[in-house]
């Protein structure tokens, strides 16, 4: 029987979802394994450009289906969807971001791209602009986001894009931009540049550009991959008033914007990549033999499989929880804007570990070149690193740290959000800025609900220290200013945001109490080590070091829950394999 917590394309069916979407899902997942696994690896080796899968998706219309917002698409006023059910709705594209993950993250960055690249356009109030981007998705063309530079990386503060006023109301463009996905064969470009006759903010301007022009230079791929990530060049390159999409500050805004928009697809894709990658190993693990007893009978090979498969879970139900919050955002509740760099730090580092942890198990066999794994544990990696470092997004999850511990507010229950709805606000987010003021619903009522599960209540006693720890023992003013000691913190406050909506979501699923008491106590030894790292960092206090011992916990063993949950990993073996 297939797991009903995991992907499987052999039972795969999105009954949840309006008729249209499951039928491009659907299509999806049926071109890949029609495809084959051979092909599949082949053209991951051999670095090809993704032509055959840019054709079916224009002939099906799906990033035209998938990524066209209702006020672009020709909807009536009021109306979710336009023609051909064109809509922006977060839970359908969270779930072509796990497929594409799923099969290979070359597939899910060609579109990762074009979604960037459609940021600014769709946050843009030049009509000619979107008309046109509706038009080259329609005729399934890609998009690009040219906001990177080799000099500054994505620093929006510097760039070295330069536009020359022409005297005719328009501009030139010249410079350079680097690790521009896409910038092969986008039919538009977005680019960020600014302007050579206005300083300051008031100078930044935000552009298309077309791939094709001749004064835009393509230099290279800057990857040994099928990914094509360009460095591009602009040589005077003609900018008319049709061509701007921003100006100003609010340039600088669309930039950060787009890349809220854009860094929340990094969570499904690496929930497909470790889904994949876990029907092989356990597969390959159950069948092999070692001393005259398969590979899984040994308890470390238990424990780590298991560790894994419970981490994965986890991944699942706090992407799913977030893109409810995610959909249900607006002025008055801007929620998102935490859970959003949680779903980009915390889940795709779970699942560099959920990898990590089968392929200590299945070892050599994880090298091999035929088969998904090998591919898996190269291209989880890349997650983490892509639209803002762990580091940047540790950082920007502190922010919120005190008013979610300590000041909760009084929010409406945002329930789940499957529903065939445009999600505007995500393009009328306004200003990037006021982080710090942002309020949370008690994140306490999602641990009491399951106050009788072991390790929640375990896990709890530690979320509650760290309340302690920001009262009595918080940073001072200089320590504020050591980024590796606040890390340390953001760790373990990410903890307890990841812990909430994972326990939100298994509410609202039911989720097996097994598998949800053995994922906290890998939560609980999370949380330990984390509270061990601070107390050896350089600059922390006695009183720090004294707090970071006292939240040690052990979690609570359960053998009989443990044999359970393995049951369902061990259940795994054979329940997928790609087709040949």
């Amino acid at each position: 029987m297939a797991d009903p917590l995991l992907f499987n394309p052999r039972t795969y069916d999105p009954a949840h979802f309006d008729p249209e979407t499951r039928r491009l899902l659907r299509a999806t997942v049926d071109w890949f394994e029609d495809r084959g696994k051979r092909r599949l690896i082949e053209d991951y080796r051999s670095r090809a450009w993704l032509a055959d899968f840019l054709a079916f998706a224009g002939k099906e219309g799906l990033f035209a289906t998938f990524l066209t917002p209702a006020s672009a698409a020709g909807a009536p006023e009021g109306q979710a969807s336009g023609p051909s059910d064109k809509r922006w709705d977060t839970a359908r594209i969270a779930a072509l971001n796990e497929i594409f993950g799923f099969y290979g993250l070359d597939y899910w960055y060609a579109w990762q791209v074009t979604i960037l690249g459609l940021g600014p356009v769709w946050q843009s109030d030049n009509a000619a602009a979107r008309a046109r981007a509706a038009e080259l998705l329609a005729d399934g063309e890609v998009f690009a986001f040219g906001l990177s530079e080799k000099t500054h990386g994505a620093d929006i503060y510097n760039t070295d894009m330069l536009l020359e006023p022409d005297g005719d109301g328009g501009f030139l463009a010249s410079g350079a931009k680097y690790y521009i996905g896409n910038g092969n064969a986008a039919g538009l470009v977005s680019v960020f540049g600014r302007r050579t006759d206005v300083e300051g903010p008031d100078g930044y301007v935000f552009f298309a550009a077309d791939s094709r022009h001749p004064a835009y230079h393509l230099v290279k791929n800057v990857v040994d991959s099928s990914k094509y990530v360009s460095e591009f060049r602009l040589e005077n390159y003609p900018v008319g008033p049709d061509d701007v999409l921003h100006t100003g500050r609010a340039a600088f805004d669309a930039a950060l914007n787009t890349v809220n928009v854009g860094k929340f697809n990094l969570c499904t894709a690496s929930i497909g990549i470790c889904e994949h990658a876990m029907y092989e190993a356990v597969t390959h693990a159950r069948n092999r033999i070692l001393y005259g007893r398969p590979v899984t009978a040994f308890p470390h090979v238990r424990r780590e499989l298991t560790d894994a498969y419970v981490r994965l879970v986890g991944m699942k139900l706090f992407s799913d929880r977030a893109v409810d919050y995610f959909r249900s955002a607006g002025p008055d509740d801007r929620r998102y804007l935490l859970f959003n760099p949680m779903t980009k730090m915390k889940v795709t580092t779970e699942g560099e570990k959920v990898i990590d942890l089968m392929w200590d198990v299945i070892a050599a066999k994880g090298f091999e070149k035929d088969t998904y794994f090998a591919q898996a544990a190269t291209e989880i990696r890349g997650l983490p690193k892509l639209e803002g470092t762990v580091h940047v997004n540790l950082a920007l999850i502190l922010k919120f740290m005190a008013n979610h511990l300590l000041n909760p507010a009084e929010y409406a229950p945002v329930p789940t959000r499957l529903d065939a709805a445009d999600d505007a606000f995500l393009f009328r987010q306004g200003p990037a800025r006021g982080l710090g003021a942002v309020r949370f619903h008690d994140w306490r009522a999602a641990y009491d609900a399951y106050a009788e599960v072991h390790n929640v209540a375990r896990f709890r006693e530690q979320a509650d220290a760290l309340c302690a720890f920001v009262t009595t023992a918080a940073p001072d003013e200089e320590q504020s200013r050591d980024l590796d000691l606040l890390l340390a913190v953001g760790q373990l406050f990410a903890l307890v945001v990841h812990g909430q909506l994972i326990l939100e979501q298994a509410r609202l699923t039911d989720l097996d109490a097994d598998v949800l008491d053995e994922l906290f106590a890998v939560l609980v030894r999370d949380f330990s080590a984390h509270a061990v790292e601070l107390h050896g960092k350089h600059s922390a206090t006695d009183a720090q070091r004294t707090w970071a011992l006292s939240a040690v916990r052990r979690p609570v063993v359960d053998e009989a829950r443990s044999a359970r949950v393995w049951e369902r990993v061990e259940a795994l073996s054979g329940a997928y394999e790609m087709a040949p």
